[in-house]
């Protein structure tokens, strides 16, 4: 006797935009969405081909946030395993709601189809935009969105039961907003090659009283981290990676299953001999400045490099912002930006996220 293989088994309550596909049915709908689809459209009918086909395994790629994005293979029953975990974690039952406003070139928009198939839930897609609530009135009990997503969507997520973020570092400022949110709102640590997330924050007034549990990033069941010789967090999960994945994010643990997350080892600064984690000077900044912002390293004849903030606001005053910033006591003296760019908009990856590099281009 044949055993279908587990991504295979579509739950009886799974519906796409109202309607329930079997298996051998989500072939023809994604041809359909291939050929006569919206850009959106396509990279879901796209991953539904893949989905369906007979291979154990699916070809995507990381973000490229931190460099060039790169081709990683995933297995489709490590796939399955990462839903059903992120199913019990927050309570997903079939026929709960969820929305789909992720790309899904990206793995992020890819574990939506997913988990709505293995768990049973009735996702509605939405062109991907930064606004993705904008035109519904609809509740949903599950969605995922980037920052940026959340900024523009505050005044609808009362729609929203569970939404968890993703993709970037939330903003302290963003963080505040959040707190006067009904929603059960969750901050995530995850990456293409551990299948979205493995670990995860609540962000609520009410949600926890132990500052460790708000500090810490805490991992769903049956992931373990550790740390290696940088200080970078190496992350155990059997059910999702057959080895271990090391990362470049330098971390703070707190026990095998809670982490603080400090910044990029990549992206280290080192100005003078002084090494700067461009995150922890952003998140000291957070508290002034409200538009979209991120400091970087550019060489400098007697320092190395220097850093350098860049807002995305030319109305800013540079003076002003400056003499802000100098008056935080929690900024150590050589985390003062040596200079202030103001860019109309910053560039981002196909995922949403800011490319540092690109966007640095801009200032000339």
């Amino acid at each position: 006797m044949t055993v279908n293989p587990s991504w295979h088994n579509i739950q009886p309550a799974f519906r796409l935009n109202g309607v329930h596909y079997e298996f051998d049915e989500l072939s023809e709908i994604a041809y359909s969405l291939v050929k006569e689809g919206e850009p959106y459209e396509k990279s879901i009918g796209n991953f539904l081909l893949d989905w369906v086909n007979d291979k154990p395994t699916v070809e995507v790629f990381t973000s490229g946030s931190t460099g060039k994005p790169k081709k990683i293979t995933l297995k489709k029953e490590h796939m399955v395993n990462s839903a059903i975990a992120t199913g019990k974690h927050f309570n997903l039952y079939a026929g709960n709601t969820a929305l789909l406003c992720l790309s899904c070139s990206g793995i992020a928009g890819k574990m939506m189809l997913v988990r709505a198939m293995v768990l049973g839930l009735a996702l509605d897609y939405v062109t991907t935009s930064s606004t993705p609530l904008a035109n519904s009135k609809k509740t949903y009990d599950f969605a995922a969105m980037v920052p940026l997503q959340v900024e523009n969507s505050l005044k609808q997520l009362a729609q929203m039961g569970t939404l968890i973020i993703g993709g970037a570092p939330i903003t302290k400022s963003l963080k505040k907003k959040l707190e006067k949110v009904s929603s059960r709102v969750f901050e995530t640590y995850g990456m293409t090659e551990t299948i979205t997330h493995i670990a995860v924050k609540r962000i609520h007034k009410n949600s926890v009283k132990s500052s460790a549990v708000e500090t810490y990033f805490t991992t769903l069941p049956e992931i373990t981290v550790s740390t290696d010789h940088r200080d970078c967090l190496v992350i155990s999960a059997p059910h999702i990676s057959d080895e271990d994945v090391a990362t470049n994010d330098i971390v703070e643990l707190n026990g095998d299953n809670q982490f603080k997350w400090l910044g990029r080892y990549d992206s280290i600064i080192n100005s003078g001999g002084v090494k700067l984690v461009p995150e922890q000077i952003e998140a000291k900044l957070g508290s002034i400045i409200y538009s979209r912002f991120f400091v970087i390293g550019i060489p400098d004849e007697i320092l190395g490099q220097k850093l350098v903030l860049l807002v995305e606001d030319e109305q800013v005053s540079k003076t002003e912002l400056l003499q802000k910033i100098k008056t935080l006591k929690e900024l150590d003296k050589y985390e003062i930006p040596k200079e202030i760019h103001l860019v109309t908009s910053f560039i981002e990856t196909e995922s949403g996220k800011i490319d540092r590099k690109k966007t640095l281009l801009q200032i000339g």
